[in-house]
């Protein structure tokens, strides 16, 4: 079954995502990795202390949040595990 989200007219729109990030979700969560696992597949990670620190959370939908890196203004996206809390695999907006 479909979730339907509720947009700002009342009527409820499909979120095309929803099974690819479901899949994914269950993926990263299934087997979630240490640091330095997680690392050794995708090179950078960030606990929730060090995201905040780095990046301004525009929003999310799990498994990605999206971010605006604090240094240069970039947007981008990240994956994040539940347990322990990791984000990591950073891919910037396409322009």
């Amino acid at each position: 079954m479909k979730h339907h989200e509720a947009s700002n007219n009342g009527t409820c729109t499909l979120d095309p995502t929803e099974e690819s990030r479901r899949k994914r979700r269950e993926q990263i969560n299934a087997e979630p990795g240490s640091r330095p696992a997680l690392e050794a597949v995708y090179g950078k990670v960030w606990d929730t202390s060090e995201l905040q620190r780095d990046y301004i959370v525009i929003g999310f939908l799990a498994p990605f949040v999206v971010v605006r890196r604090r240094d240069n203004r970039e947007e981008g996206s990240l994956e994040f595990q539940h347990q322990p809390r990791f984000y990591f695999n950073y891919r910037p907006n396409d322009r």
